[in-house]
């Protein structure tokens, strides 16, 4: 995948790149920062015998150096361990940011690791990859953050985020619109038969609700987030009870501020108790009062993304 439709995937591209090929290959990790980074602490990137590359560990400016020594490592079989930027004797590199980065590189990866990386990764289970300093061993576990763990370093890898995209009109079909252009998983969930024929134009899933109950067979789980975009606000109270018991880590319902007032009080009344209702976000989004259904999109999108940074591993 490239531009847009990567996005979701970033993280976990240089690895599924390396277990699903039969070639040399090296995995470039950066495991340490100094000052600021474009790219964060644990970011991969998979190079080849042939020089091709996977993923980015900067702006640009390193890529092709990693490459070359990344290719060495491949022919000795060694791990490899690259400064760049403060204290780096490569005076010719500069990193734009100022910073330092160390850049940790393993040449042909245990690929039956990586391959159970990706699985575990595509039933949207979070895992944690070590990798041993000296030797490049490489071992998973269920738990773990990204970081120094005893003589090697451990990456976490989270499931994408997942949306639950639920109304009728154009912000629904707006806003799934812009998270299926960015490769996040979704599902369109609607009793208006024009809006999922505008979200199938964007290959988004669909679902078609006939009643105001949340399906049963929904997989709700930590790193989803459930928007509803409903002008008839009936629909809401019985979808979002049960919502609100979830695992979601983020759950919104558009309107004005008197239509969330209301909705709390139905809540109330059908007995949510109130931990539960302080989650729900609502007015959704962070621009307020919004009457156009891409900028609320792109509002709702940013408060989502704002509120998954700030979840902790």
């Amino acid at each position: 995948m490239t531009g847009l439709q990567g996005v979701a995937r970033q993280e976990i591209e240089p690895v599924e790149a390396i277990a699903r090929s039969g070639k040399a290959a090296a995995l470039a990790v950066i495991r340490g920062i100094e000052g600021p980074s474009y790219r964060p602490l644990g970011a991969c990137m998979a190079v080849f015998e042939d020089g091709r590359a996977v993923g980015s560990l900067s702006s640009g400016c390193i890529e092709s150096d990693i490459a070359h020594h990344a290719v060495a490592a491949i022919g000795t079989g060694a791990p490899a361990k690259v400064r760049y930027g403060k204290g780096s004797p490569f005076m010719d590199i500069k990193l734009p940011c100022g910073g330092g980065m160390d850049v940790l590189i393993v040449p042909r990866p245990d690929r039956a690791v990586l391959q159970d990386l990706v699985r575990r990764h595509d039933a949207r289970r979070p895992c944690c990859l070590t990798i041993g300093k000296a030797d490049g061993a490489l071992s998973l576990d269920d738990a773990g953050e990204t970081g120094p763990v005893g003589n090697g370093f451990a990456i976490r890898f989270d499931p994408p985020l997942r949306f639950l995209i639920f109304g009728a009109g154009p912000e629904a079909s707006s806003f799934a619109a812009i998270v299926q252009s960015m490769g996040f998983p979704n599902v369109v969930l609607s009793p208006d038969r024009r809006t999922l024929q505008e979200a199938e134009k964007t290959k988004c899933r669909t679902r078609h609700l006939v009643d105001k109950v949340l399906p049963e067979d929904l997989d709700v789980d930590a790193r989803t987030a459930a928007i509803l975009f409903f002008h008839d606000h009936e629909w809401e109270p019985p979808l979002l009870a049960p919502l609100l018991a979830s695992e979601a880590f983020f759950i919104g319902a558009q309107g004005s501020r008197r239509s969330a007032r209301a909705r709390l009080l139905e809540l109330e009344a059908l007995g949510v108790p109130p931990g539960a209702r302080d989650r729900l976000h609502g007015p959704v989004g962070l621009i307020p009062s919004t009457r156009n259904a891409y900028t609320l999109a792109v509002s709702v999108l940013a408060q989502v993304l704002a509120e998954a940074s700030a979840q902790p591993a």
